[in-house]
């Protein structure tokens, strides 16, 4: 029997937490604003502009999955998420891929994905078989979810001059505007040089400047299986 995915479960929860709570939809913050510290938050909504007052703001834009370690192997992977087969096998033979990397969607998906990715990568494709069913009504949710949270073009008129884009160098999206790729970006600004290695900078670039990352940088460190299975064993010994 088909169970509802647990996102759907904790937003419905959520929902009922925050009832009474203002939710505005189609609404994106324009600039928080203050003296040494916030004291208000321009939004947006159409054409409609207005200021909150508050003292704390949370914000983000969408998730992005990361698949550095794929494109590192050597795994192709458009529009920022890894290609991969129904067994969950990338374009790499015997590298497969689960999880956020294939596509945002849950802790459900990626379970199911796993599942799928191991078997068939132990010669147990029939058995592997058995899950599509489940993965492709998970799936549902996930493309809801992506369509949904995908970013608008009205973004990409947010930054200003001085707005910073890359927080580790301190380069301002004035200062990137000049460039005509990531690469000359990185040579005359430092952009995505930082100790995050672009993490955070590289998907604001490509949404706001169409550039995309030409090449996958380490870190990427090797992990001993011993040390993974000796991980798993003590969490199974807690109990958790």
């Amino acid at each position: 029997m088909w169970r509802w995915p647990g996102k759907i479960i904790q937003a419905i929860n959520l929902k009922r937490e925050l009832a009474g709570v203002p939710h505005i939809a189609g609404c994106w913050p324009v600039a928080a604003n203050g003296e040494e510290r916030l004291q208000s938050v321009k939004f947006r909504r159409g054409r409609k502009t207005w200021d909150v007052i508050c003292d704390y703001l949370a914000c983000g834009f969408h998730l992005a999955p990361n698949v550095e370690l794929a494109v590192f192997l050597g795994c192709e992977a458009p529009d920022g998420v890894v290609l991969v087969d129904e067994f969950q096998q990338t374009t790499i033979p015997d590298v497969y891929c689960a999880g956020e990397a294939t596509g945002i969607g849950g802790l459900e998906l990626s379970l199911v994905e796993g599942r799928i990715a191991g078997l068939a990568a132990t010669g147990r494709r029939e058995e592997a078989r058995a899950f599509f069913a489940e993965r492709r009504k998970i799936r549902l949710f996930a493309d809801l979810l992506n369509r949904t949270f995908a970013l608008r073009e009205e973004l990409k008129s947010l930054p200003r001059p001085d707005t910073v884009v890359c927080r580790c160098e301190d380069v301002s999206f004035g200062q990137l505007e000049k460039q005509t790729t990531w690469r000359a970006a990185k040579l005359h600004t430092r952009c995505g040089m930082g100790p995050c290695q672009g993490r955070i900078c590289d998907a604001a670039v490509e949404f706001l400047l169409a550039w995309r990352p030409e090449s996958a940088r380490p870190p990427v460190f090797p992990v001993k299986v011993g040390s993974l299975i000796r991980d798993v064993t003590t969490i199974a010994g807690k109990g958790q």
